[in-house]
């Protein structure tokens, strides 16, 4: 079995692109192992820049996609092309029209909308491919099952410009037959092409892969994924804090056919389990709250060392988060909610006049954060147990309820009233820094 990955480079890596990628690399690494190929088709020079391709290999490696074969650029087996196209004239199965819309339209008035154009050798033009007039252009596709195109619907497709470069589906045709592949998976928008690109191969003499059409991602809505989502690439996925194994565990779920009650797996387990003939044909529905969720189990179940080395890279941080991600990573779902959630405790308390005069703006309230600064300094050990030891009795003591004594307190510490618990926060920032948090705040306050 031969897979292969073939995407235009036009810019970040869509998320539906990136389904399609790891569906591929789950097959190929899958029970039944495939060679896993990757070709850039890189044929259209507006779009597909170079900044563009390390977009899309950064995207692949990013999240874990390894190949076997490749990079392969369309462009590469420019000279393949020509001798497939050479053929095809020689043959008779091709000719050069000087056809344009014009022609088409005339033709079309004269047999019919239904009927598709056919047009004359002129010897020069553009290369149009010959289709029958009888029959149907039949694949059988794993997901959908038998799809048929009439012939005589089908126009005789432009294969090559008047100029001799060849189009999409005519260097697609040829590039699945050189590289062998068995099987194609991708987008669902691809169905229109699919008998285009048989008709090349059955005029080259070459045995067609099995296809498989993918339904496409959509909004919560159910509308098209597009630019203008918060999260529509790979890229965005990244820059929003999300972990790459994260991401091909949500993403392979869109439509696989797992079982509703199982949603946690590492890539090497989605590989075992992939099965392509349990792929729905229905939409698959994007939605980032689901990933989110998803993504902080995956988050939590990584040790924190290795937690931490992620976080370090995600923001940057040129001091040691360590303690910090061990108070921290049971309340964030993404590498993006560390900083808003601990970034007090390396910058000094943030500057909410709201939460300072919720907690800390009567006299009974400075009283209180006052009572706690008393009770801590005389904590003997600084640690956690010995903390909230000594916080509750103080509770106990004052008859109030835990938010009454503990939100004062955060306030001072952080300066807002959401942190990691209260215990772990006094404990990570040390005795000094604690207590000199809370006289700032008494001096400020009271």
């Amino acid at each position: 079995m031969r897979v292969r990955f073939a995407p235009s480079p036009t810019g970040q890596m869509h998320i539906g692109n990136a389904r399609t990628a790891i569906y591929n690399w789950l097959l190929a690494r899958g029970p039944e192992r495939a060679t896993f190929v990757l070709r850039v088709e890189d044929t259209d020079p507006e779009r597909s820049s170079e900044a563009n391709v390390a977009f899309l290999l950064d995207a692949l490696a990013w999240l874990g996609l390894d190949w076997d074969e490749g990079p392969i650029r369309q462009t590469d087996n420019t000279a393949r092309h020509q001798a497939a196209l050479a053929t095809l004239l020689v043959d008779g199965r091709a000719y050069r029209s000087r056809a344009g819309a014009a022609e088409v339209a005339a033709y079309r008035a004269t047999h019919g909308a239904e009927r598709g154009f056919r047009g004359e050798d002129d010897g020069e033009g553009a290369v149009r491919l010959r289709v029958p007039d009888t029959g149907a252009t039949t694949f059988t596709d794993v997901i959908r099952g038998e799809i048929a195109t009439p012939n005589v619907s089908m126009d005789d497709p432009v294969i090559a410009r008047a100029d001799g470069s060849v189009l999409y589906n005519f260097a697609v045709a040829v590039d699945d037959i050189d590289a062998q592949i068995t099987h194609v998976l991708r987008g669902e928008d691809h169905i229109s092409n699919t008998p285009r690109q048989l008709l090349v191969m059955e005029a080259l003499g070459a045995t067609p892969p099995v296809y498989a059409h993918l339904p496409l991602i959509r909004d919560e809505s159910g509308k098209k994924l597009s630019k203008r989502h918060g999260a529509a690439s790979v890229q965005q996925l990244r820059d929003l804090g999300y972990l790459p194994e994260a991401v091909v565990n949500y993403l392979s779920l869109l439509g696989a056919g797992f079982a509703a009650d199982e949603e946690f797996f590492t890539p090497q387990e989605l590989a075992q389990r992939f099965r392509l003939a349990a792929v729905s044909k229905s939409p698959a529905v994007f939605d980032e709250r689901k990933l989110r969720h998803l993504n902080g189990q995956h988050l939590r179940a990584l040790p924190v060392e290795e937690l931490t080395r992620r976080l370090q890279a995600f923001t940057g941080a040129d001091v040691d988060l360590g303690p910090a991600v061990a108070i921290c990573r049971e309340k964030i779902q993404t590498l993006a909610d560390f900083w808003p959630l601990a970034g007090f405790l390396y910058d000094g308390p943030a500057d909410d006049p709201a939460a300072a005069a919720k907690w800390l703006g009567s006299e009974e309230q400075i009283a209180t954060l006052r009572a706690a600064r008393d009770r801590l300094a005389q904590v003997p050990t600084w640690d956690v147990a010995s903390l909230e030891a000594a916080l509750s009795d103080l509770l106990d003591e004052l008859g109030l309820k835990p938010g009454q004594l503990y939100q004062p307190i955060r306030v001072a510490l952080a300066g807002r009233t959401v942190s990691p618990g209260i215990f772990e926060t006094l404990a990570v920032l040390g005795p000094e820094a604690s207590l000199a948090r809370i006289d700032r705040s008494l001096t400020t306050r009271g």
